[in-house]
Protein backbone atom coordinates (compact mmCIF):
# COMPACT_ATOMS: atom_id res chain seq x y z
CA UNK A 1 0.00 0.00 0.00
CA UNK A 2 1.31 3.39 -1.68
CA UNK A 3 0.42 6.36 0.99
CA UNK A 4 1.58 9.94 0.95
CA UNK A 5 3.51 10.51 4.16
CA UNK A 6 2.47 14.62 4.89
CA UNK A 7 4.43 16.99 7.28
CA UNK A 8 1.74 17.80 9.73
CA UNK A 9 0.21 15.34 11.15
CA UNK A 10 -3.39 13.77 10.55
CA UNK A 11 -5.21 15.02 13.60
CA UNK A 12 -7.65 12.07 13.34
CA UNK A 13 -5.20 9.18 14.36
CA UNK A 14 -3.18 8.57 17.08
CA UNK A 15 -0.63 6.59 16.87
CA UNK A 16 1.97 5.19 19.50
CA UNK A 17 4.10 2.71 17.01
CA UNK A 18 7.18 4.60 17.32
CA UNK A 19 8.91 2.11 14.78
CA UNK A 20 6.57 3.10 12.17
CA UNK A 21 7.89 5.32 8.99
CA UNK A 22 4.36 7.43 9.74
CA UNK A 23 4.90 8.08 13.26
CA UNK A 24 5.47 11.46 14.48
CA UNK A 25 6.56 12.59 17.93
CA UNK A 26 3.52 12.66 20.68
CA UNK A 27 1.72 9.46 19.22
CA UNK A 28 1.33 11.49 15.90
CA UNK A 29 0.36 9.82 12.52
CA UNK A 30 1.23 11.60 9.19
CA UNK A 31 -0.11 9.22 6.87
CA UNK A 32 -2.96 10.80 4.59
CA UNK A 33 -5.21 7.84 5.73
CA UNK A 34 -4.96 4.58 7.17
CA UNK A 35 -6.49 1.22 6.15
CA UNK A 36 -7.47 -1.08 9.15
CA UNK A 37 -8.55 -4.68 8.28
CA UNK A 38 -9.78 -7.19 7.98
CA UNK A 39 -13.21 -6.92 6.71
CA UNK A 40 -15.32 -9.76 9.56
CA UNK A 41 -12.97 -8.39 12.00
CA UNK A 42 -15.11 -9.57 15.69
CA UNK A 43 -12.53 -7.64 18.13
CA UNK A 44 -9.61 -5.24 18.47
CA UNK A 45 -7.17 -7.77 18.46
CA UNK A 46 -8.67 -9.30 15.14
CA UNK A 47 -7.69 -5.58 13.78
CA UNK A 48 -4.51 -4.68 11.85
CA UNK A 49 -2.77 -1.20 10.62
CA UNK A 50 -2.48 -2.00 6.65
CA UNK A 51 -0.76 1.17 6.46
CA UNK A 52 2.40 0.44 8.57
CA UNK A 53 5.90 0.86 7.24
CA UNK A 54 9.05 0.16 9.04
CA UNK A 55 11.03 3.13 9.75
CA UNK A 56 13.84 1.88 8.20
CA UNK A 57 12.13 1.27 4.60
Amino acid sequence: MSVKKMSQPNTGIKCIVNTCHYYMNGDHCTAEQIEVQPRNARDTQETDCATFLPENQ
